[in-house]
């Protein structure tokens, strides 16, 4: 035999698989939200599918004299009794839409506004975003109950009395008279509405603006500097050069800061809607008919960041690197 007919009798090394990067990185991920897995599995799934039974039934005490419960299931009464008998819940639920309408906007307007502001080169920048975002530091623990309780918004309300019997914080905002500079400018009064009572509630708007402004910024930031060199070549203006692009390559985070805005408006604790459902959870037997309205109103928040994500989602751009 030749020595090209020989065959080699080692055995052959297995070569070992070498993981990708992305297959590493999701490896990571999955590590890192594991506690929060579990948690969900072993702690929430629970407390969820309780409170989905309990929502179809009635709580009522044993007839024996003992401490327990008789639950029976009356199908959908108690949300019947939620929407239809109690005269309060759909009116607060209105009026938390009508909060969210105006909240919503305000805010992100006022975060992408400062984000803009703060991204430009200046001294002190630094400085002046954590001074935006303190307040979000701040908003928990006591100072978020004291906001719950509207007791630092009444002091501010309040304004300072110098004597004369009027509001100062009024007074403000009526000097600056804003009904008779947009007659001359031909604005309707919704509009007029709209940036005063934006104004008396600047404090909240400040207070609850701090995450979208940091998402706002890690987004201005992403943006090539080369760019927007490009368009200060080709002679564009920077009113022309924020409109084609700076809002088209941040347009993912307005989605992304108005589904968080929705939610962190629907879930604090100064939400009407929210403290009106404890209260009705505090009555004798309101437990049930509390889980009834905390699933018509969790479906309801679903149903409007769907909506909200399907609008926002036609309008959004996202640059493909492929392209």
């Amino acid at each position: 035999m030749t020595n090209n007919a020989v065959i080699d009798a080692r055995p052959k090394k297995k070569r070992r698989k070498i993981a990708s990067l992305d297959r590493r990185k999701a490896r990571a991920g999955w590590f890192f939200v594991l506690p929060f897995v579990l948690g969900f599995l072993l702690i929430y799934i629970p407390m969820f599918i309780d409170s989905v039974v309990m929502s179809f039934q009635t709580m009522d005490a044993a007839v024996d004299g003992s401490s327990g419960y008789i639950m029976t299931f009356v199908g959908i009464e108690n949300y019947r009794n939620a929407l239809l008998v109690d005269p309060d819940f759909a009116q607060t639920l209105v009026t938390g839409l009508k909060q969210l309408a105006f909240d919503v906007p305000a805010i992100l307007i006022f975060s992408l506004f400062m984000a803009v502001m703060l991204n430009q080169k200046m001294a002190g920048r630094g400085f002046f975003r954590a001074i935006f975002f303190l307040p979000v530091i701040l908003a928990t623990g006591i100072m978020e109950s004291i906001a719950a309780a509207d007791t630092l918004n009444a002091a501010m309300s309040a304004g300072i009395d110098d004597g004369s019997g009027t509001n100062t914080t009024n007074q403000i905002v009526s000097s600056m008279d804003f009904e008779r500079l947009f007659s001359n400018m031909k604005v309707g009064t919704e509009l007029v509405e709209y940036v005063t009572s934006a104004i008396n509630n600047i404090y909240d708007i400040v207070n609850r603006s701090g995450v979208q402004m940091l998402i706002f910024l890690a987004a201005l930031q992403s943006i090539s500097p080369a760019i927007y060199e490009s368009c200060k070549i080709d002679g564009a203006t920077a009113w022309e050069t924020f409109w084609k692009i700076t809002f088209p390559m941040i347009s993912p985070m307005i989605l992304v800061n108005a589904v968080y805005t929705i939610i962190d408006s629907f879930t604090t604790e100064s939400n009407q809607v929210m403290t009106y459902i404890s209260s009705v959870y505090s009555r004798t037997g309101g437990m049930v008919v509390s889980s009834a309205m905390s699933w018509i109103y969790f479906l309801l928040v679903i149903v409007i960041v769907a909506v909200i994500a399907g609008i926002f989602s036609a309008f959004v751009f996202y640059g493909r690197k492929n392209d």
